[in-house]
């Protein structure tokens, strides 16, 4: 009788030092854990590169989606930018513009606002603010869009009969 009261009271300190992990052991774990989670968001943040290309992207297709819409509904549709927001307008009965009432080409802001907007083309005079109008017909003028903040810089580039590629 007295060995087994001996074997029960040491049975609980046994276990007690297998049974857990000591506080050193685990925040040494959240602390890798965390410099893991740190450095895997560091990575998968866009830098100021993507990002613009990202806008440049979005805008070359609003663009080509702009000119399919001119051609289905029979109106000019015009893109315009600022240097903190862009959005489409279409042509009215009277020759006025007004603000495209559209899920795809509403008004939308730049990621990395106040951006640079320049266009190159052959018989485009500069406008304040920028626009480019987009007709009935399926051939426009060619044209390049580029836009810029900072040191970094993005171009579209329009072919003239629907095709626009980034630079």
């Amino acid at each position: 009788m007295g060995s087994l009261i001996q074997d029960s009271a040491r049975r609980p300190a046994a276990y007690a030092s297998v049974a857990g992990f000591t506080l050193i052991e685990v925040l040494v774990v959240l602390a890798i854990i965390g410099m893991t989670l740190g450095m895997v968001s560091l990575s998968i943040m866009p830098n100021r590169a993507q990002t613009l290309q990202t806008d440049a992207r979005r805008i070359s297709l609003l663009l080509q989606l702009a000119r399919d819409e001119a051609i289905v509904r029979n109106r000019p549709i015009a893109f315009e930018a600022y240097e903190e927001r862009y959005r489409f307008l279409i042509q009215d009965d009277n020759g006025g513009w007004k603000i495209l009432q559209d899920k795809l080409l509403r008004e939308r802001e730049f990621t990395l606002a106040p951006v640079r907007l320049q266009m190159s083309s052959t018989n485009t005079v500069p406008t304040n603010p920028l626009r480019i109008v987009f007709g009935r017909e399926p051939v426009d003028q060619p044209f390049v869009l580029t836009i810029s903040t900072g040191d970094e810089r993005v171009a579209i580039s329009a072919d003239g009969i629907g095709h626009f590629a980034l630079q």
